[in-house]
């Protein structure tokens, strides 16, 4: 019921005629009483009344009963002419119908029957014909004539309130029903339910709506929508936080689960993207697009959301992380169909452009990324040098070289032992999509590739070489691993940078065997050194005294100096000699042979003028005389005289010769004579000269 107006058509006509009607009946039914009850009493003075103290339970039973008449009045001590007015005026708002709606209020109006006896229909609640029972229309704040009591009941209820930072859902009790496959009631114009005629003229449908009110003051229909507000959260079955604007914190990522739509096709693991409906808070909207409930490919970034919790469910995951030294390979499950752009020269796996499913083609570079880790997986791909070490004694931070051990390798003397190894490998960024393609994760390319290849090689290498062959050239058995590892990764995509060798551990027999050896050397080289060291001390000494007696030395090798100069000088001064006394022989010679030849000539020329006899007598004279040889002797020893004695006075006669030839001329030397020159013998004439 609407309130009553000046300009009155004709059905408001009859209302005022009843309005008039019941003030009528209601005024004579105040004069029967009056009339009937009335008796004299005494009146009482103002001073009188103040001093009356008449409780308030007593008072409301005075007036219950004044208007009953079973007790009178005048008992009451109060005037006929006060309790006239207020019984005309109840009379007014209990005849007249008359209803007063607070500010802050609305009115729900059920109407008991109708004259006409016409009720709603088969399975509605609401009345929207002036049907009996609960009516769409609501009572604004006001007056409101013509509700009788006896026809309609009028609840009073407070406005809806929904705070800031919050949201409110609501139920519908009445309306068209939902289609199968919808669990949520569409959205209709209907002024964000306070119009429930409009909404259940227009089409809204009972149950839970996907349409949801903000923050603000709602007169809604409480008879026809349940509001549910963070406040009775708990008594609907749900959490007052579910009530709240949606919050998604920085560098975190929200992914949506819708709960109404159309199924996911086959094969598909989520929704696809809808666009147009404001990140799910318009859920009409995505409905209307064809989203599609379950798991979607779209992403809620940081920021306050409005979201209907009935449709949208948020589970908040960090943003994916690329450290610096790393890509990331995208390995999409959604997405437009594969497309492969990896080239003909590429045989192992397909690669594709971003948005399409499969090994994107471009990798993440480092820094934070909003996907969809439900619907997307990153395998991180380091593209600094990495050490992947063969043993159990030391594991990279990496965590890739977990399940790598010490390789037990066999010598070809039949020895085992373990061999320790640190591969050292790059993948660049552009090959990361490329291993990944082709392998699946950073670890299978260490545990499907890595392992078999160093491994193989060092177990064919071994059986080549005795232990001791391999313990002394390993330098040379690592260039060799080192060039074949590169060679066999770098068809996998993966660049080998080098290959070490660590810690060899032979059998113990050996060990000991190689401690001894080793043990001796190292004796062997003290004792060469403290050899070396007795050496050095000798000639510490010799240095010594030589030191000290380097004065004495000094003076012996300036000796040395001067007597090899001496030498040298006696050796040219013999030189000299010698030459002088060559050159004099020489000259002498040549003078004998000059004299020699002169003379020659002479004894040539005298045997030619004397004869041969004759210049040979000449010369034994010239040269008797000469040199004063005797021909006859001083002494001559005979024994004619008859003397015994004859050679011993020759003997004292020589001697006695000697000395007196000595004192007179002691000087004088008798000469030996000189030999006789060879008398040069002409050559005979020819006969035919001589004759």
């Amino acid at each position: 019921m609407k309130s009553f107006p000046f300009s009155l058509d004709k059905s408001k006509q009859n209302k005022f005629v009843s309005l008039a009607t019941s003030a009528i009946a209601a005024l004579a039914l105040a004069g029967g009483v009056n009339a009937v009850n009335a008796t004299p009493i005494k009146t009482l003075t103002a001073k009188e009344l103040t001093s009356v103290s008449i409780p308030s339970t007593q008072t409301q039973q005075s007036v219950t009963q004044s208007v009953t008449g079973q007790i009178p009045y005048q008992a009451m001590g109060i005037e006929p002419l006060i309790i006239i007015p207020v019984i005309i005026i109840g009379g007014c708002f209990f005849f007249g119908g008359l209803v007063v709606i607070g500010e802050r209020e609305v009115g729900i109006v059920v109407k008991k029957f109708t004259l006409s006896g016409k009720g709603l229909p088969p399975g509605r609640l609401i009345a929207l014909n002036g049907e009996a029972g609960l009516q769409a229309d609501t009572l604004a704040p006001g007056w409101h004539w013509g509700y009788w009591p006896w026809q309609y009941a009028v609840k009073k209820e407070s406005v809806i309130v929904v705070p800031q930072g919050q949201i409110a859902l609501i139920v519908a009790a009445d309306g068209a029903s939902n289609p199968p496959e919808r669990i949520l009631g569409k959205i209709v114009e209907c002024d964000n339910f306070q119009d429930a005629r409009k909404f259940l003229t227009k089409g809204g449908e009972k149950g839970r709506q996907i349409a949801f009110i903000t923050a603000g003051t709602y007169r809604i229909n409480t008879a026809l929508f349940k509001v549910i507000t963070a406040g009775n959260a708990s008594l609907e079955g749900m959490r007052p936080e579910q009530l709240k604007i949606y919050e998604i914190a920085a560098e975190k990522v929200g992914i949506v689960t819708t709960l109404d739509g159309s199924p996911i096709a086959a094969g598909e693991i989520a929704g696809r993207a809808i666009t147009g409906h404001n990140n799910f808070q318009n859920g009409q909207k995505f409905i209307d697009a064809g989203g599609q409930r379950g798991l979607q490919e779209q992403v809620l970034l940081s920021g306050s959301w409005n979201l209907n919790p009935w449709l949208v469910n948020i589970e908040q995951v960090p943003m994916t992380e690329i450290p610096i030294g790393y890509v990331g390979v995208v390995i999409s499950f959604v997405g437009e169909e594969q497309e492969d752009v990896s080239g003909a020269s590429f045989t192992h796996g397909n690669l594709v452009n971003q948005g399409h499913k499969g090994v994107w083609v471009e990798p993440l570079y480092p820094g934070k990324h909003p996907l969809n880790t439900k619907v997307m997986k990153v395998e991180l791909v380091p593209t600094t040098n990495i050490v992947l070490n063969f043993t159990d004694r030391i594991s990279g931070q990496h965590g890739y070289d977990t399940n790598l051990k010490a390789l037990k390798l066999l010598s070809f003397d039949g020895f085992s032992f373990d061999l320790e190894i640190f591969q050292i490998i790059h993948i660049g960024a552009s090959d990361a999509p490329k291993v990944i393609s082709r392998l699946g994760s950073m670890q299978n390319v260490i545990d499907q590739v890595l392992r078999p290849i160093v491994g193989n090689y060092f177990r064919n290498s071994a059986q080549e070489y005795t232990i001791l062959d391999f313990l002394i050239a390993r330098s040379e058995r690592q260039v060799e691993a080192s060039e074949y590892v590169k060679s066999a990764l770098r068809a996998y995509d993966v660049q080998a940078v080098d290959s070490l060798i660590g810690l060899i551990t032979p059998p113990n027999e050996l060990m000991h065997t190689l401690t001894d050896r080793k043990i001796a050397e190292e004796q062997r080289k003290t004792y060469e050194v403290q050899q070396m060291a007795q050496t050095q001390r000798q000639m510490l000494v010799r240095e010594t005294a030589i030191a000290d007696i380097q004065q004495d030395l000094v003076k012996s090798e300036q000796g040395v100096t001067i007597a090899e100069l001496q030498a040298n000088a006696q050796i040219q001064q013999a030189t000299g000699e010698a030459e002088a006394i060559k050159l004099k022989a020489i000259a002498g010679a040549e003078g004998i042979r000059a004299t020699g030849n002169a003379k020659a000539e002479t004894y040539r020329t005298g045997v030619q003028a004397v004869g041969l006899q004759g210049y040979t007598a000449m010369q034994l004279m010239e040269i008797v005389g000469d040199h004063h040889v005797r021909i006859i002797p001083d002494i001559i020893v005979g024994g004619n005289n008859g003397s015994n004695n004859g050679l011993a006075d020759g003997l004292l006669s020589m001697i006695l010769w000697n000395q007196t030839n000595s004192k007179t001329h002691p000087e004088s030397k008798i000469p030996t004579p000189p030999p006789l020159p060879n008398p040069i013998v002409p050559k005979p004439e020819s006969t035919n000269q001589n004759s």
